[in-house]
């Protein structure tokens, strides 16, 4: 089941004297936090805090949140998580929350490869790690051409891996 509110970033420490925060940002980028006018300090939404202002400062974000006027106010906020609630993005967008522990499969030979245990993000693509019932581990590039479907809600991903990707190499030599 998919989670509502999604971890968004740890308020690593102040800016300034008027309260606003330094958020180090755990999504795609830093400018992704601009759309929010709500976010929460709980995974159940329960604490809400009202967003101000957000501006990306390279790799992390400053941000002013309501009713946090003062440097001493912002300190008390050090290490907490910020969440979003998925309700306020784009309908079909997939996190990579959603893709834990998804179920891969061949798209044209339906034959198992396992499931998405993490995901490494790097500037070109995202990298699943994907383990087998054996516990092997193979490293997929996450690039469109390679994914034919993604359903979250059913927790199963369709690929269409390149030959010997999932394919032992001595497997492999024998075909040849």
């Amino acid at each position: 089941m998919k989670k509502q509110f999604l971890e968004v970033g740890q308020i690593v420490s102040t800016h300034g004297i008027k309260g606003e925060i330094r958020l180090n940002p755990w999504c795609d980028s830093p400018a992704f936090l601009k759309q929010f006018k709500t976010l929460y300090f709980d995974g159940e939404g329960q604490k809400s805090v009202g967003v101000q202002s957000v501006r990306p400062h390279g790799n992390i974000v400053i941000m002013k949140l309501e009713n946090i006027d003062t440097i001493e106010q912002a300190q008390t906020l050090r290490n907490k998580i910020l969440y979003m609630n998925r309700a306020d993005t784009k309908e079909g967008t997939v996190y990579i929350q959603d893709l834990i522990d998804c179920e891969v499969y061949d798209a044209d030979t339906n034959a198992f490869y396992g499931k998405i245990k993490s995901v490494t993000q790097n500037p070109a693509n995202n990298i699943w790690h994907i383990v087998d019932t054996d516990g092997k581990e193979s490293l997929f590039p996450a690039v469109k051409p390679f994914i034919e479907s993604i359903d979250t809600d059913g927790c199963v991903i369709k690929i269409k891996p390149i030959k010997g990707m999932f394919t032992p190499a001595e497997e492999i030599r024998d075909e040849d």
